[in-house]
Formats: structure tokens, C-alpha cells, sequence
């Protein structure tokens, strides 16, 4: 019998990689494929199920080797789990003394603990041997022969990918979870630097999976019952496989073939979404563009984001910081994709763009503020659609420009007023426009359970609802669209079942007040859509309102 290996997530969140649940990063699938190969038995543990039971770290004798993987270069806010601190993975790694234990993954570029600060390249105590460079090939060389760098290779790792891909069935959130594909490494800028801030220069020129490896892939993971994908391990999907220059011209039949052998390889998925996109690739390279972003929307799921990295709309900081698009780049940027994809299917919009902006970069003034807030009134006033808008303060690695030039701590009360301002002022409004009251969310999965339940579909950047339930965490529904807050909605579930809601979900039925569903609620059960009109009047929702009675 194999050998056992504990391997750890720690979750990570790069530039361009998501591995925090329900995502799943694709060095989690390698790693696993990489300890098979070397004849363990891969066991999967996450860092909110040891929050949860500490004692799983109690490993037992037949277990010969513990892969950690941890790091966070992009700080955000999640739902689905909470990435470990450098306390818990150094009291984790202290904890398993006795037992060979490896730490790999964006940790080695440093750690903060939050937006705003710069990290810190230290050496994580605890562990045996920090592995560097592609986690994946690290662990095998280190398997091999006791190296700990590992050089990135695709005619390596596409094996391990296929040879990893039951790992899945581990996650705790399986089956609804995201796979996210890696689908390129490396930025296509990073001859002339990269972004001042970004980490993803660090992996070089841009090398790129074949559509085989990438295909070969996404049939193990449907073999194990992964259904949600995601585009996501590339800073710019619209280049795969171009080659040449800073901003290379997109190849729409690369793209095409690459969604279509995606497809042909999981013919059931129920999600196929992308995440980066470059606005300055859209602007400077309209018509290839746009063939691209068609390709991909004849072979998607509806409700898809592309993020533009804008960072921001002050001219200067854009030059100060070689960033990739100045503002009037990311409005056609913006205009280009609203032109293919604001279109509805099942009333959801196919392919929206999102923006991103960070705050105390170098160059930043006062006026940096007032611009950016001018840039997204122009969008509002325009009647284009963005799907969201984040916005978070540097997090500076040792190595990046930014780390060496920064405004950080310098504008801190302007940068709040900021987010709370296009929180009321252009988020809530734009939410009404993307998802419009009687919008059917469909497959929702509750995540968070309360008085009001929050849940969000699998896909990129989906919309949080509140469901004014008490839902058990998995449960799975189609919830309609009743009210809107500035970042996430109110939804119930659809049909509407008029008998069996509570009154304090009825009061959320769009149209009617809280006499009126108190009316329904004590004449109940209501036969048909003519006594619910007798009772309170004409909702806008009337089609989904249903009367039939459970038994």
C-alpha cells in the first residue's frame, strides 16, 4: 500500500489565481498528482476544517510527508473560507514536528496581513523546507532528490493535473465546487516590468498550456464530478497562445478551440467562466478583440465577468506605475464588452466587465480620488452595465516597484470615503440595472445560514443573496430578485410559493405593504392569482407567484 501524505490548503489568492472555497486552485490538483506519482496517498485537509477540529492534525504513524500550500498576494474579502494567518501556519508547521512537513506556494513571495501594509519575505518557522518556484515541480524535485525549487514545465505537470484530479472529492464543499484551470503563467509585460504592484511578473514571459494538456485536464476533473469551471490562472485570457510584445493581438481561433475541446471534454458542465481580462488588449486591438470575447461567449455560461485591472483613473499614477490602461482605454474597454455581452440569456447578462482599482500607489494625490470617482459617473451616466466594482488598498511584495514607491498610509480617511461613497452612489444603482427585481438567479447555493440566509451561485464574482429564510448551508434553489442592497440583493425563493411563506417573507413580495401580506397570511391558503389581487393588488412579479399547497 502507498504511502500516506496530509495535504494542507491554506488557500491562496494571486493576481491571477483563486483558490479560496468554493474555488479550488490548480496547484492543489498538482500537488496531489505529484505525491501519487511518488506512490502517496494524497489526504486533503483545509484550514477551516483544523479551525474546526484541531485534532485532525493529529497525524498517524503511516503518515510519511505534509505538503502545505498558503499565500495570499491580493487581499480580498471571502464568504466561503478564511486563508490562513503566518500565525496558523507557523503553529501548524510547529505542530508537526516529528513528520516531514514542506510549505509551498505565494507565501515564499511574503506575508500581510492585510490591505495597506507592505509584506514581509521571511522565513516561516516550523516547517522543514520552504519550497520555491512552481509548488508542483518543487515537490517533485524535492521528492526526487531533495532540491526545493521547481522550474515551471507543463510537459510535467499536465500529467499531474489528470493524476490529481480526485482530489476534488475531498474538498467539503464538493460537489459545488469551482475548479479553476490554469491556463497560462507569466505576464506578457514583464520584459518592461509589469504593473508596480503585481506579483505575476515574478513567473516571467508568458508560457502557455496546449489546448491537449488543458482539455486532458477538464476530462479527469468531469471523470471525478467537477461540473463548474473557471479561466482563471492567466493574466489575460483574450492572448492565449499569441505571442510577441507587451500586448500581444489576440487569436480568436485559439480561443474558440480552446472553449470548444473544454466543452467536448465536459459535456455536462454547468459553468464555464473566465476572470482576467487586459482593458489595454480591448482598446488597442478592437477587432480581434471582439472576436475573441464572441468565441468565448458562444461556448460560456451566462453571467460571466471579465475583470479589468484599472486600478485606477488618474493619468499620472498610470504612468507612475506603468500600469496597463489609462481611463479613457478602460471606458472603450468597458463600451467593447457591454457591445457583445450585455445581451440576456435567461435574463442574466452573458459577460459583464469588473472593475478593479487599488489605492496608495505611487503618484496618488487627493485629486486621484475626485478622478475616479468622475470615471465611474461617466460609466453610470453612460448606460453601460459593470457587474462589480472592488477596490482595496495596496499590498506591496519585496521585488515589485511598489514596494520601494508607494502612497501607502497617506490617504487613508480620502480612500474610505471613496469606497463608501461608490458603495451608495454607483454600486446600488448599477445592481438595480444588472439584476433588476424579478431577475431568476438560478441554482443558488446557500452558504451562510440565519434568519436570513446568504448564498451565491458558482461562477466569477457571483452576486450575494439574502434569502429571508432559515435555509440549511448546501441547499440549492432558483431564488427571484426583490430588493437591492449595495453589494448583494434580496431574493426569494421561485416560485414564489404564496401558502407556505412566512410572513416575514412575504413582506418582501415587490408591490405589496405589511398589512397587505398580513392580509394573505391570515386568509391563506390563497386558491388563485385573482384572490391574491383581491388581497393586495398587482405585483410585478405575478408570474412567478405560486398556490399550490404542500400536503
Amino acid at each position: 500500500m502507498p504511502a500516506e501524505a496530509l495535504l494542507i490548503d491554506g488557500y491562496v489568492d494571486e493576481p491571477a489565481c483563486l483558490g479560496v472555497p468554493p474555488y479550488i486552485s490548480p496547484y492543489i490538483r498538482t500537488l496531489a498528482g505529484v505525491l501519487w506519482e511518488h506512490e502517496f496517498e494524497p489526504h486533503y485537509l483545509t484550514i477551516d476544517k483544523i479551525r474546526d477540529d484541531p485534532q485532525l492534525l493529529s497525524v498517524k504513524g503511516d503518515v510519511r510527508c505534509v505538503v502545505m500550500i498558503a499565500g495570499i498576494t491580493v487581499p480580498g474579502k471571502y464568504l466561503g473560507g478564511t486563508p490562513a494567518t503566518l500565525t496558523e501556519i507557523q503553529q501548524i508547521g510547529t505542530r508537526l514536528r516529528g513528520i516531514e512537513h514542506l510549505l509551498c506556494g505565494p507565501i515564499g513571495f511574503g506575508y500581510a496581513p492585510e490591505g495597506g501594509k507592505k509584506a514581509i519575505r521571511q522565513a516561516v518557522s516550523g516547517f522543514d523546507h520552504l519550497l520555491t518556484g512552481s509548488p508542483a515541480e518543487a515537490l517533485d524535485a524535492y521528492l526526487s532528490g531533495g532540491k526545493t525549487h521547481g522550474i515551471p514545465a507543463y510537459s510535467r505537470s499536465d500529467p499531474w493535473s489528470i493524476g490529481g484530479a480526485e482530489i476534488i472529492r475531498q474538498h467539503p464543499s464538493f460537489p459545488f465546487v469551482m475548479c479553476e484551470l490554469e491556463t497560462a503563467r507569466g505576464c506578457p509585460r514583464s520584459l518592461a516590468g509589469g504593473c508596480s504592484f503585481c506579483t505575476e511578473p515574478f513567473y516571467g514571459p508568458p508560457r502557455y498550456r496546449s489546448v491537449s494538456g488543458i482539455a486532458g485536464e477538464v476530462a479527469a476533473l468531469a471523470r471525478a464530478g467537477a461540473r463548474h469551471f473557471r479561466l482563471g490562472r492567466q493574466p489575460d485570457l483574450l492572448v492565449y497562445n499569441s505571442p510577441g510584445g507587451a500586448y500581444p493581438v489576440p487569436r480568436p481561433e485559439c480561443i474558440g478551440e480552446l472553449f470548444a475541446e473544454i466543452r467536448a471534454a465536459a459535456p455536462d458542465l454547468r459553468t464555464l467562466h473566465i476572470d482576467n481580462i487586459n482593458p489595454g488588449t480591448l482598446a488597442r486591438h478592437e477587432d480581434a478583440a471582439r472576436s475573441a470575447l464572441r468565441e468565448i461567449i458562444r461556448y460560456h455560461t451566462p453571467g460571466d465577468v471579465a475583470a479589468f485591472g484599472m486600478e485606477t483613473a488618474d493619468p499620472v499614477v498610470v504612468a507612475a506605475n506603468n500600469l496597463k490602461a489609462g481611463p479613457e482605454e478602460v471606458l472603450r474597454a468597458i463600451a467593447i464588452v457591454n457591445e457583445v455581452g450585455a445581451t440576456r440569456r435567461d435574463g442574466i447578462p452573458e459577460l459583464l466587465p469588473g472593475l478593479n482599482f487599488i489605492c496608495g500607489l505611487a503618484g496618488e494625490t487627493a485629486e486621484t480620488y475626485d478622478l475616479n470617482e468622475e470615471f465611474l459617473a461617466r460609466v453610470l451616466d453612460s448606460g453601460m452595465l459593470v457587474r462589480r466594482v472592488n477596490i482595496r488598498q495596496l499590498m506591496a511584495f519585496e521585488g515589485t516597484q511598489a514596494y520601494l514607491e508607494n502612497t501607502l498610509g497617506i490617504h487613508t480617511a480620502r480612500f474610505r470615503a471613496f469606497k463608501e461613497k461608490v458603495r451608495k452612489t454607483f454600486d446600488l444603482p448599477m445592481l438595480r440595472k444588472v439584476f433588476p427585481v424579478g431577475t431568476v438567479l438560478r441554482d443558488l447555493i446557500i452558504e451562510q445560514q440565519g434568519t436570513v440566509s446568504f448564498g451565491r451561485q458558482l461562477g466569477s464574482y457571483p452576486i450575494l443573496a439574502g434569502v429571508p429564510l432559515s435555509l440549511p448551508v448546501r441547499t440549492m434553489l432558483d431564488a427571484v430578485v426583490v430588493d437591492h442592497g449595495m453589494r448583494s440583493v434580496t431574493a426569494l425563493p421561485a416560485p414564489i410559493r404564496v401558502n407556505e411563506l412566512p410572513l416575514s417573507a412575504l413582506k418582501w413580495i415587490p408591490g405589496i405593504s405589511t398589512k397587505q401580506a398580513g392580509k394573505i397570511f391570515t386568509k391563506r391558503p390563497v386558491k388563485d392569482r385573482q384572490e391574491f389581487r383581491s388581497l393586495a393588488g398587482i405585483t410585478p412579479l405575478e408570474d412567478l407567484l405560486s398556490f399550490v399547497t404542500s400536503p
